[in-house]
């Protein structure tokens, strides 16, 4: 027993000593290679670098010796423990005293004697967007949804109210009182244009055998049969030569919501999105109001322009604060309730105008109802965006926060905790001219939104631009109510499922394919043929221009959403401006105009492939966060097929 002890003793030194030259050996081997790697390079670098390659050298050998001897005292303790089980327990006694035994644990607490622990409990982690979301409670958080959602309703009746307004109906010279003019009994009125004829412009006035061609001072006589009976057209007489007034007020009023879209969109990132709601319904409640008393159409254009850029910044500070009161499973469906929402009001809009008549009551009714949404700046009814207050100085201590109940009283809490003075987020401009792949996001988004509010247009009026006769007001102005609700649907059935990005792939390819189709066999293409495209073309570029603003709220980070979504609104509001252009010069050059925006449409699918996926994913907060949402790749790497060695695909 003695002999076998002494061999495994011998076994076990050997084994220590050869384990201890090879380490040795792996570090002369790596200081030879190093060394001679610095010859080499040392013919090529100045004597500066030759001093830091030295001084590394240094390090090297002191690591690789460190890792030499980590790794002797590994086998070390490996072997002891081999050791300590093979070997059998001695007979004899340890000549040591044994240690005293250790003090005895106290007993588990009881109810009526309770332990304190002295150890410190671990800090809060702060809370994200998510969780202050979540905090409100699913109750109040779907009734601020809700609020959000119900002004669209009457914002629609301020923002879509543009083709009733500027209808420019059928009309004909009037001809003066007898008795002013008595030798105008003969005289002859144009009702229409036709070939060879006179325009609608003038009259031809016949005394005895000498006749001659004269303007209508006295005004003109309209037979109105669509849309209001009373608009600025038929009571400030803009046609003939003030036609030009209608395409400027167009103009004026796409520019209004332009501007709005750019200057309250960073108004609600730098105060908040509650103090740029109250300001913009204030706004839209009194200019509201002054348009329906406008006396003539400079001031009319003028106060227009105002209330689309306060209709505007309303319609876009409650589409960001909806967005960011939402969790990622109700995005989607609180975004297409608000779009269908409007899709309601502008059916509305028409029974209205048909009950009414007068462009005055229309607008009023639009606007009177905006003043009872006031309300949502009582303090309780319509809290300020959760996500901007936690990166504003107003959130204070954030762990408390985290840490409460989600239940229908958190919501006044959170109000009570958040009362101290307002704070406004950090916003680094360096930063952010340096983020570019926020920028490429941005830029693609807001080309996508240019293409698909520009082209849509061009869809509803085709046929009359081909054909050369006007369709009827109610078709066209039902055809795209109705692709745009549609359109809603058709993105809350796919959204979810295939994705953010495929889904504006799918609608901008068809946009650009039904143009192409279009333009290139008209004289083919009989009249059902040329409406099926045309609506198809109509419904997939609604549905680009409404997805491409939802993609925006959800790559942009909260510091910069409001500026994010507002600059690609104001793009598409670019896009749209091409339409009363067209009108103010009667549609001519409709082809080149419609063969430039196929071409862009195309364009913009090959640059949709740049953008990343947001589908279920949270709102980014920073600028860091957004710089996170890159392109997926276009191929899925290959997956092991060895069960033990697969790795999670972040991306399923």
């Amino acid at each position: 027993m003695l002999c076998f002890h002494l061999l495994l003793n011998t076994i076990y030194l050997l084994y220590i000593a050869i384990i201890s030259l090879c380490c040795l050996c792996i570090t002369s081997v790596s200081d030879l290679m190093y060394a001679c790697l610095l010859q080499v390079i040392s013919a090529r670098v100045s004597r500066g670098e030759q001093r830091k390659r030295e001084s590394e050298r240094h390090r090297h050998r002191l690591v690789s010796l460190s890792l030499s001897l980590s790794l002797f005292t590994c086998v070390l303790c490996g072997a002891a423990s081999v050791r300590t089980m093979t070997s059998p327990p001695s007979p004899l006694a340890s000549p040591s005293p044994c240690p005293p035994p250790p003090p005895s644990l106290p007993s588990s607490p009881t109810l009526s004697s309770p332990a304190p622990s002295s150890l410190p409990l671990p800090p809060a982690l702060p809370p994200t967007g998510e969780v202050m979301v979540l905090a409100l409670g699913r109750k109040k958080q779907r009734l601020l949804i809700a609020l959000s959602i119900l002004p669209n309703l009457f914002l629609a009746f301020l923002l879509s109210s543009d083709p009733l307004l500027t209808l420019s109906p059928a009309f004909c010279c009037r001809l003066p009182r007898p008795s002013s003019a008595p030798q105008l009994t003969n005289g002859s009125v144009r009702t229409e244009k036709r070939a060879g004829d006179l325009p609608q412009c003038k009259h031809v006035l016949v005394n005895g055998t000498q006749s001659c061609v004269k303007d209508c001072d006295a005004g003109y006589d309209y037979n109105v049969t669509e849309g209001l009976t009373n608009n600025i057209v038929t009571e400030w007489d803009l046609v003939c030569s003030r036609y030009w007034l209608v395409p400027v007020e167009e103009v004026c009023f796409i520019l209004g919501t332009l501007t709005g879209c750019v200057c309250l969109g960073y108004t609600a990132d730098r105060l908040g999105r509650h103090k740029s709601l109250l300001v913009s319904l204030m706004l839209a409640v009194v200019f509201g109001v002054l348009v329906c008393v406008s006396p003539s159409p400079p001031v009319f254009i003028t106060i227009r322009f105002c209330l689309a850029a306060a209709s505007a910044g309303v319609f876009l500070t409650l589409y960001v604060t909806r967005l960011e009161l939402c969790d990622p499973s109700l995005r989607l469906l609180a975004t297409m309730m608000s779009g269908l929402t409007v899709f309601g009001g502008e059916l509305l809009l028409l029974a209205v105008a048909l009950g009414c008549g007068s462009w005055r009551g229309l607008l009023g009714t639009g606007a009177a109802p905006l003043s009872l949404f006031l309300c949502y700046g009582i303090p309780g009814v319509f809290p300020e965006s959760p996500r901007w207050l936690l990166l504003s100085e107003k959130t204070g201590d954030m762990n408390s926060f985290s840490e409460r109940q989600r239940d229908d009283d958190s919501f006044s809490e959170l109000d009570t905790e958040l009362s101290s003075s307002p704070g406004r987020p950090r916003l680094s401009f360096p930063e952010l001219l340096h983020s570019r792949n926020i920028w490429k996001n941005l830029c693609v988004l807001g080309f996508t939104s240019f293409i698909s509010h520009g082209i849509s247009h061009c869809y509803s009026s085709f046929r009359g631009d081909v054909r050369g006769f006007t369709p009827s007001f109610y078709w066209t102005y039902l055809l795209s109510v109705c692709a745009g609700g549609g359109a809603w649907l058709l993105l809350w059935a796919t959204v979810d499922r295939f994705g953010r990005r495929g889904i504006l792939l799918l609608a901008m390819t068809l946009t650009g394919l039904a143009s192409l189709i279009l333009l290139g066999l008209m004289e083919y293409l009989s009249e059902s043929a040329m409406t099926v495209f045309s609506i198809m073309g109509l419904f997939s570029s609604q549905a680009a221009a409404s997805l491409s603003i939802l993609f925006t709220a959800e790559v942009m980070p909260t510091i910069i959403r409001g500026s994010g979504v507002g600059a690609v609104m104001a793009l598409g509001c670019v896009g749209r401006l091409s339409s009363p252009l067209m009108n103010l010069r009667n549609h001519y050059g409709y082809f080149l105009h419609h063969v430039v925006y196929s071409s862009l449409a195309l364009l913009a699918v090959l640059s949709i492939l740049l953008l990343p996926e947001s589908k279920r994913k949270p709102l980014p907060q920073t600028l860091a966060d957004g710089e996170q949402y890159r392109r997926p790749p276009l191929v899925r790497r290959r997956r092991d097929n060895v069960p033990l060695l697969a790795t999670p695909n972040p991306e399923t």
